[in-house]
């Protein structure tokens, strides 16, 4: 599969943010294998449900660790040296609601990186509807956005760093 070996790229914040993850994850699994190892020792009966739920958690953790390792594996920095005057993956936009009438400054990143916790600003994922649509846009660029609901939402670039 193509898709597994497709480069992610990652803002400095938010690899520094992936790898604590992983750090915690880590922290867990081995907390969680040691409590399993307590589960089975003191577990005469096979249908205990705390060993069940014990070797449930460990499978998650263990999965969340190596879909970090492998963003992480995948990932290389955006660095931001090159100033486009365009919206790119690592810009820091404001963008003004014109329902709303409301400025949101928010950061445009990958996927992976937007569905992280965490972060000094809101981030928009470049998967996203908005996201979409406001790569390769400049300032003072004013777009629609059509939602799934059927809605639309018109934005307009206000500044770009």
């Amino acid at each position: 599969m193509a898709a597994e070996h497709k480069q992610i790229k990652l803002t400095q914040e938010g690899f520094e943010r992936l790898q604590r993850s992983l750090e915690q994850e880590q922290g867990r699994l081995a907390e969680a294998t040691r409590i399993l190892q307590e589960q089975m020792e003191a577990s005469a009966d096979f249908e205990d449900t705390g060993l069940e739920d014990a070797k449930r958690e460990k499978v998650m953790i263990e999965a969340r660790i190596e879909e970090f390792e492998d963003t992480l594996a995948r990932a290389t920095l955006i660095t931001g040296d090159e100033h486009t005057g365009k919206v790119e993956l690592g810009s820091v936009l404001v963008l003004y609601n014109e329902a709303t009438k409301q400025d949101m400054k928010v950061q445009l990143v990958s996927a992976p990186e937007a569905t992280m916790r965490g972060g000094s600003l809101p981030k928009i994922s470049d998967d996203s509807p908005v996201g979409r649509e406001l790569l390769g846009r400049k300032k003072g660029e004013s777009f629609v956005v059509n939602l799934e609901s059927g809605k639309q939402m018109k934005y307009k670039i206000k500044s770009l760093d």
